[in-house]
């Protein structure tokens, strides 16, 4: 099995993946998060409850947060 690496333990490089993984998928939760709030149930596809449990919830490194933008909004027409 694979130890954990402490912080000090990783190369440049690897703290430049982590600081830039964190920063996408901050901004997907926050962005995803917003839209989610700014929807009515009726816009959003599947329970609003659980798109804003699994948002604040699930680790996804910004998978769930995409999975909402692309599939968890209804189309609206105009």
């Amino acid at each position: 099995s694979m130890a954990k690496k402490k912080w000090k333990d990783l190369t440049s490089r690897q703290k430049g993946v982590v600081v830039a993984t964190t920063t996408i998928d901050t901004g997907l939760r926050t962005w995803a998060g917003r839209d989610l709030a700014s929807r009515t149930q009726e816009e959003v596809n599947g329970p609003k409850w659980a798109w804003g449990l699994g948002l604040a919830m699930v680790n996804s490194v910004g998978i769930l947060p995409a999975v909402y933008l692309i599939w968890g909004r209804k189309r609206v027409s105009q």
